[in-house]
C-alpha cells in the first residue's frame, strides 16, 4: 500500500495547534513538503521548526486570517504561483457554542464566510495545479454533526452541514481529473476547542469540568477522547495514493460515538 507523500506539496490550514498541527507533522513524516497557514506568525514559526524534513523538504508558511477572505485569496494566489499543491487540508476553528435559537444572524454569516467561502477560495486556487499534476486531494476537517447534530452547537451544526454539501458537490465535479474531495469528521478530540465544549457542558450540567468530561467519554464506545494524531492519521491516508478511489465521503473518526450508519 502506497502512502508515501514524497514530492507532494501540502497546504494545511489552522496548522499551529490541535488537529491541524498534528496533520502537518504527519504529512511531513510521510515525505510531503508542507506549507502552514494560520493567523499567528509566532506560532507558525514554532510549528515550522517541529516539522520533520528527513526527505529534504523545505517547509514554509504564510499568515492569513480566515475572517478576512480577501487577504486569504491574495496570500494563496502568491503561494500557488510558486508551486503546485497536491494536497489541501481545510481546517478552521468552529463557531462558538450555544442553542441555535439564541444565535444572532451575523454569527451564521461569519461562520459561513470562514468555512464555506474560504474553502471555495482555497479550492479555486489549488485545483488548476492539481489538474495539471493529475493528482489532488482535498480533505476538509469538519464534524460528526453532519451525520448527527450536536446539542448546543447550533451555528456549527448548520455551517458544517453546508461544508459537507459543498464538498460532495466539488467531489462530483473534479473526480475526473484525479482529484478526490473527502471529509474527516472528528469526534471528541483532545484540543483547546474540546476544553471549551467541556467547560460549557459542565455549566449546563452543574458539574465540574472533570465530571463533565467523564460523562462525555461515556458517550463514546471507546470510552476516551481522541488524540489529534489519530485524526491526522485518517487525513494522511486520504492524502495518499492508496486512497485514490475514495471520493466524496464523510469519514467519522470518533471512537464509534456517531449512532447513524
Amino acid at each position: 500500500m502506497n502512502i508515501d507523500l514524497t514530492n507532494k506539496n501540502a497546504l494545511v490550514c489552522g496548522s499551529t495547534a490541535g488537529i491541524g498541527r498534528a496533520t502537518a507533522i504527519q504529512l511531513a513524516k510521510l515525505g510531503a513538503t508542507v506549507t502552514l497557514v494560520a493567523r499567528n506568525q509566532v506560532k507558525l514559526k514554532e510549528t515550522l521548526i517541529e516539522l520533520p524534513h528527513d526527505k529534504g523538504q523545505k517547509h514554509n508558511y504564510f499568515v492569513a486570517d480566515f475572517t478576512n477572505p480577501q487577504q486569504l485569496k491574495d496570500k494563496v494566489e502568491v503561494a500557488v504561483s510558486n508551486k503546485i499543491f497536491h494536497i489541501l487540508v481545510n481546517n478552521t476553528g468552529g463557531p462558538k457554542g450555544g442553542p441555535i435559537f439564541s444565535a444572532e444572524p451575523d454569527e451564521f454569516e461569519k461562520a459561513f464566510s470562514m468555512h464555506v467561502i474560504c474553502n471555495q477560495i482555497l479550492a479555486q486556487a489549488v485545483v488548476p495545479g492539481m489538474k495539471e499534476a493529475d493528482y489532488g486531494r482535498i480533505i476538509n476537517i469538519i464534524s460528526t454533526s453532519v451525520k448527527q447534530p450536536i446539542d448546543n452547537l447550533g451555528v456549527s451544526n448548520t455551517i458544517r452541514g453546508a461544508v459537507a454539501s459543498w464538498s460532495k458537490t466539488m467531489a462530483n465535479e473534479v473526480g475526473q481529473f484525479g482529484i478526490t474531495v473527502n471529509n474527516v469528521l472528528p469526534g471528541f478530540t483532545a484540543t483547546d476547542r474540546l476544553d471549551d465544549i467541556v467547560a460549557n457542558a459542565a455549566k449546563r450540567m452543574n458539574k465540574t469540568d472533570k465530571e463533565a468530561a467523564e460523562a462525555m467519554k461515556n458517550l463514546v464506545p471507546a470510552r476516551r477522547f481522541a488524540q489529534p494524531g489519530e485524526i491526522a492519521n485518517a487525513v494522511a491516508f486520504l492524502s495518499s495514493e492508496a486512497a485514490s478511489y475514495i471520493n466524496g465521503i464523510n469519514l467519522p473518526v470518533d471512537g464509534g460515538r456517531t449512532k447513524s450508519l
